[in-house]
């Protein structure tokens, strides 16, 4: 089994997300997504980060109409 870093996980939500969101420009998103993760820094408990990632940044990108 292959187990992937935090960060290649927030990086590929990343690029999942700005192809689902085809009309953003993939740099805005990734944006969104990392000051999104940046909130959890420093928090002890990993494993759901990017849960909590993806859902925050699916969030604000509908909240900015995207």
């Amino acid at each position: 089994m292959i187990e992937l870093s935090e960060q290649q996980i927030i990086d590929q939500l990343a690029q999942r997300l700005a192809d689902a969101h085809a009309t953003v420009e993939p740099d805005r998103v990734a944006a969104v997504v990392h000051a999104q993760y940046a909130r959890f820094e420093g928090r002890p408990i990993r494993d759901f980060i990017p849960l909590f990632v993806e859902r925050s940044a699916k969030a604000e990108l509908t909240r900015l109409g995207v």
